[in-house]
C-alpha cells in the first residue's frame, strides 16, 4: 500500500522511507516524516486457503476452506487467511476484534459450554412443571444476557436461541404476572364482597 504525500497524495517513493523517516514528494516536493512499521517492505507472497475435503477440519469462518490451526483464546478452527499470529499464539479474526476473554487453563480445549441451549431449555422445560418457570425465565433470561457476548460453540452457531429463550421467558413472566393480578383482585374482591355482606 503507498504511503501518500501529505500535500499532493502522491504516492512517497519507498526507497526514501527505507533508509530513513524522511521522504520528499516527487511531485511536488513537499518534505514528509513518515513512521512505517517494517512489515511495509517485506515481501509476501498472497496467501491461498487450500479447500477442505470431506472429512478433513473447516474454517469457522470459511467452512470450504481447510483449518490449519485452532484459535487458543476460543478453540475455533481458522484456516490459512484467518489465521492470525500474535503474541506468539494463533487468535481468530473474532477474537482479535472483540474485548479480550479469558484464556481457557487447557490449550486443547475440545468442548465449549452451549450457554443459548441451556438458556432456550431452562422456559420450555420449565413448562411441563409450570411452578418452576417462576424461576426458571429469570434465570433465561439472566444467562442470556450475561453469555451472549461470549463464543457460543466450536462449530458456527448464531444467538437465535437466545432471543427465543428472552421472548419465551418474557412470556412466562407477562403471564405470572397475570395470574398475580387476578389473584389479588379476585381476593379484593371476595373481601368487598364479604364486607358487603355484613
Amino acid at each position: 500500500m503507498p504511503i501518500p504525500c501529505a500535500r499532493c497524495s502522491t504516492p512517497l517513493p519507498k526507497w526514501e522511507l527505507a533508509t530513513g523517516d524522511r521522504a520528499a514528494c516527487t511531485f511536488c516536493s513537499a518534505p514528509n516524516t513518515v513512521r512505517v512499521f517494517p512489515a511495509l517492505f517485506v515481501r509476501r507472497a498472497a496467501v491461498q486457503a487450500a479447500p477442505a475435503f470431506e472429512g478433513e477440519a473447516a474454517c469457522f469462518d470459511h467452512p470450504a476452506k481447510k483449518a490449519v490451526a485452532s484459535c487458543q483464546q476460543c478453540g475455533r478452527f481458522v484456516c490459512q487467511l484467518c489465521a492470525v499470529e500474535f503474541g506468539g499464539a494463533v487468535r481468530c479474526p473474532s477474537c482479535m476484534a472483540g474485548p479480550p476473554v479469558a484464556q481457557p487453563a487447557d490449550p486443547n480445549v475440545t468442548t465449549l459450554t452451549l450457554w443459548d441451549s441451556i438458556a432456550l431449555t431452562l422456559p420450555l422445560a420449565s413448562l411441563i412443571f409450570y411452578p418452576l418457570n417462576f424461576l426458571a425465565a429469570p434465570s433465561a433470561i439472566t444467562i442470556a444476557i450475561w453469555k451472549w457476548r461470549q463464543p457460543l460453540s466450536l462449530v458456527r452457531r448464531n444467538r437465535w436461541r437466545f432471543v427465543l429463550a428472552i421472548v419465551i421467558a418474557l412470556a412466562e413472566l407477562i403471564g405470572w404476572t397475570a395470574i398475580i393480578v387476578l389473584l389479588i383482585r379476585g381476593i379484593i374482591s371476595g373481601i368487598g364482597a364479604v364486607r358487603g355482606a355484613q
